[in-house]
C-alpha cells in the first residue's frame, strides 16, 4: 500500500513535468519584454543590431503562489565589426581597401535558472549568427544556438508516505541529467519593421524517469513568430505595434498582442493583451545618454494581471530588466554605416 501511494504521488510529479499530456503549462520560460531583447527567444538575433549588449531578467510568476515558474537571464551579444582594412587589386586593376572580416557574424551567449514548480533547469546557450543584406536597409539574419541544462525534480519540495520507495532514489530525481538541444532562427531586420521565427529544442531530448512502468520525459519542440513595426508619432514620437506567437508540439498557439509608444528613442511604454487571460503593462526607460562614451543603460518592468482564478490568490507577475548597451548612438540604426 505504501509503495502505492508513493507511485500515485510521484505520477503526480511527471502530470506537471508534461503539460502536453494533462495539464497545459510551460516547459519554457515565459517573457514579458521580449522585445526588448529577441535573442533569448531567437538566436539569429545575436549581434543583429551591430552593438555589444549584456542583458539580465528577472521574473517572478504569480507571487504568492506556492512553487510558481521563477526565470532569472544573464544574456550577452555582439557582432563582430569590419576591422584592419586590407589593400587588394579589384578586376579593373584598382587598388582599394577591403576590410579583413566581413562584419557579418554575431555571437551570443546567455545563462539562465528556471524554477516551475519541482522542475528545477539551469543551463545556458551559446549562438552563432550570420547577417546579410537583401536590400539596402533590410537584413536577414540566420542563428544556431547550442543550449544545454541541468535538470532535476527538487524532491524536498513536497513529501512522500512512503519515504523508502526506491523510486525516489533515481538518479534523475536525486542528483539530476545535463540534457544538451538545438535550436534555430531566422530575423529580418529594417529600420521600420522587423519578424522573426525560431524553432527551439529542436532534439527534443529525452530523459528516462523511473522504470519501465513510467513514461519518458521530454522536451516540446517549441516556435515563435514575432514582429512588430513603427509609426511616427510627431517629431520624436513613434508608436510600434508587436505581435508573440508561440506554440509547442503539445500546447495550443498562444499569442501576445499590444504597442509600445516610444518617445525620442529613450523612453517606452506599452500595453499587451495575451491570449489566455492576461495584460500585460510595460515601460522602460533609458538612464545614461548614449552620446556618453557611445553607452547607454536601460531598465525595465513589466506587471502581469492575470485575468482568472489565480489572480485571487498572487500577487501578479512582476519582470523587470537591465541592459547595457556599447557602441548605441542618438541615431537609430547607426550601425547599418558600419557595415
Amino acid at each position: 500500500m505504501k509503495s502505492r501511494s508513493a507511485i500515485i504521488r510521484l505520477a503526480a510529479i511527471l502530470a506537471f513535468m508534461l503539460p502536453g499530456h494533462l495539464v497545459l503549462g510551460q516547459q519554457l520560460p515565459l517573457y514579458s519584454q521580449y522585445v526588448f531583447n529577441k535573442f533569448l527567444i531567437n538566436p539569429s538575433a545575436a549581434g543583429s543590431d551591430g552593438f555589444t549588449s549584456y542583458n539580465v531578467t528577472a521574473r517572478e510568476q504569480w507571487i504568492g503562489y506556492s512553487g510558481a515558474p521563477r526565470t532569472y537571464s544573464l544574456s550577452y551579444q555582439t557582432r563582430v565589426l569590419k576591422r584592419k582594412y586590407r589593400l587588394k587589386q579589384n578586376l579593373f586593376d584598382h587598388t582599394v581597401y577591403v576590410p579583413k572580416k566581413d562584419g557579418r557574424v554575431g555571437l551570443g551567449a546567455y545563462i539562465f535558472s528556471d524554477r516551475n514548480g519541482l522542475i528545477e533547469k539551469t543551463g545556458f546557450q551559446t549562438s552563432y549568427s550570420y547577417h546579410a543584406w537583401i536590400t539596402d536597409y533590410t537584413q536577414m539574419s540566420l542563428g544556431m544556438g547550442l543550449s544545454g541544462y541541468f535538470y532535476r525534480i527538487n524532491v524536498n519540495a513536497t513529501s512522500f508516505e512512503a519515504s523508502e520507495e526506491p523510486l525516489l532514489y533515481n538518479d534523475l530525481l536525486r542528483r539530476g541529467v545535463f540534457i544538451p538541444d538545438i535550436d534555430f532562427g531566422i530575423y529580418i531586420l529594417n529600420p521600420r519593421f522587423d519578424i522573426g521565427f525560431s524553432a527551439l529544442q529542436l532534439v527534443g531530448a529525452a530523459a528516462k524517469i523511473g522504470n519501465a512502468a513510467y513514461n519518458n520525459y521530454w522536451m516540446d519542440r517549441h516556435f515563435y513568430l514575432f514582429g512588430s513595426y513603427d509609426f511616427r508619432a510627431g517629431l520624436k514620437g513613434e508608436l510600434e505595434p508587436a505581435f508573440l506567437v508561440k506554440m509547442s508540439e503539445q500546447m495550443r498557439p498562444q499569442a501576445d498582442i499590444g504597442f509600445n509608444y516610444i518617445h525620442d528613442r529613450g523612453f517606452w511604454a506599452g500595453l499587451t493583451y495575451r491570449t489566455g487571460g492576461a495584460l500585460i503593462a510595460n515601460v522602460r526607460f533609458k538612464v545614461i545618454p548614449s552620446r556618453i562614451n557611445m553607452t547607454s543603460l536601460f531598465f525595465g518592468y513589466a506587471f502581469d494581471f492575470t485575468v482568472n482564478k489565480i489572480q485571487r490568490v498572487t500577487y501578479g507577475t512582476h519582470e523587470i530588466t537591465m541592459a547595457v548597451k556599447f557602441g548605441d548612438s542618438a541615431k537609430r540604426f547607426r550601425w547599418m554605416d558600419r557595415y
